[in-house]
């Protein structure tokens, strides 16, 4: 027979809830499912309460009560048919040693996420400039929380990152790791996913108007850092280039960082002067970039800025563009121009190329896996973290 839903008690969704070790929200309703069964107000052949009943009744995600529902199929406690929903499995595996299983995983974590927890990691595409680092630190600090890291690239697109989020939730990721690509509209399913209070953590950049949990670098202080060392130099006609900057927090911050440092200089910047629209540095799914475009562009812009003397490069790889069309087109120009940019590739043999603002992006990473596990036990974790930036100047090389 069908049990009135109305008859579960709320109070006993973790009945081991008493213990100093903290479970996650799906494993609470896992075990509370088990519970039931136990007790016999749940018995083989019923139907258990839906996914949207049970969110509903434990103030839960729809994405939390799916996977406590799926975890149970798993382990052949529930029969899922679709059209009609889950039911007790008429032959049932021994309870309690499922449930000892579960009690084992909590206390050898110590408080920390359960052995087998997992996150996912989407990420547009890493660089040695920016993003490598980041992986490692997330991969590292994650290896010592004993998570499985599932990596997927989008490569820059909206489409591919709406699948990855699908796929990982479907594969039972405990927890998101998203560095979101670029773009003018946030992408839905991750709205989605922070909506329904899934443990989901962004890096690089944050969205406006959402408390969704986010590590980045305060990109305002950044560019107002660099740009104020070129007005400080001398440079009163300086270019801000970037990829359009729509709906992007990081270039967004950045543009204004700059436009804020101009005007703490005395100085109104050109709308001519912002060249936001190079697409060249941005990830792609084809091996062809359109360098050749952003060339003509950064070409045609050299001729109708001559005055300009110094560049802020939102990214490494527009400086290195930018050089070499100097270079190319106008090698006078390019002994005296002066090029800044954000991050740049590091080493302990590798002098910077350029002066740039350099992220801590092992502390990002630490942050990000640290905010997620936080937020797996059950516990506040702040909606938005900046973590420190600082300015590293070029070496100039001294040729006697």
């Amino acid at each position: 027979m069908n049990l009135p839903w109305s008859r579960l008690v709320t109070a006993s969704i973790c009945p081991e809830r008493s213990s100093s070790v903290s479970v996650p929200l799906y494993e609470q309703l896992y075990r509370h499912i088990l519970h039931e069964i136990r007790q016999g107000r749940l018995k083989g052949g019923d139907q258990v309460p839906s996914e949207k009943e049970l969110a509903e009744q434990f103030s839960v995600s729809r994405i939390t009560s799916k996977k406590a529902l799926e975890k149970l199929h798993q382990v052949r406690v529930i029969d899922r048919v679709r059209g009609r929903g889950s039911f007790v499995a008429t032959t049932l595996p021994e309870l309690s040693a499922i449930e000892g299983e579960l009690t084992g995983a909590a206390q050898a974590s110590n408080g920390a996420a359960p052995a087998a927890t997992s996150l996912g990691l989407i990420m547009p595409d890493f660089s040695d400039s920016f993003g490598a680092q980041l992986l490692r630190a997330i991969e590292a600090c994650a290896a010592q929380a004993d998570l499985r890291v599932v990596l997927k690239l989008t490569y820059g697109r909206r489409e591919e990152e709406e699948r990855a989020i699908r796929d990982l939730v479907r594969f039972g990721v405990d927890g998101l790791i998203i560095f979101p690509v670029h773009g003018e509209y946030y992408n839905a399913d991750l709205l989605r996913l922070v909506l329904d209070g899934f443990p989901v953590v962004l890096v690089d950049r944050y969205l406006r108007g959402i408390a969704a949990h986010a590590v980045y670098t305060d990109n305002v202080q950044a560019a107002i850092d660099l740009t104020s060392y070129l007005l400080e130099r001398g440079h009163s006609h300086v270019a801000f280039l970037s990829p359009p900057a729509e709906h992007t927090s990081t270039i967004e911050d950045r543009l204004q960082g700059f436009t804020a440092a101009c005007a703490n200089h005395g100085l109104r910047v050109p709308s001519e002067y912002l060249l936001t629209n190079l697409f060249s540095t941005m990830p792609v799914t084809v091996p062809h970039q359109p360098w050749a475009a952003d060339q003509a562009t950064l070409r045609r812009f050299l001729d109708e800025q001559p005055q300009v003397t110094a560049f802020v490069a939102c990214e490494y790889n527009i400086a290195l563009l930018l050089h070499d069309v100097l270079h190319q087109h106008d090698p006078l120009r390019a002994e005296q121009a002066e090029i800044v940019c954000f991050d740049s590739v590091a080493g302990p043999f590798v002098e910077p190329a350029f002066t740039h603002i350099q992220q801590d992006e092992a502390a990002m990473g630490r942050t990000a896996v640290n905010q997620l596990l936080a937020l797996l036990r059950g516990e506040a974790a702040p909606v938005q973290t900046v973590v420190a930036h600082r300015l590293v100047e070029r070496a100039v090389v001294v040729t006697t």
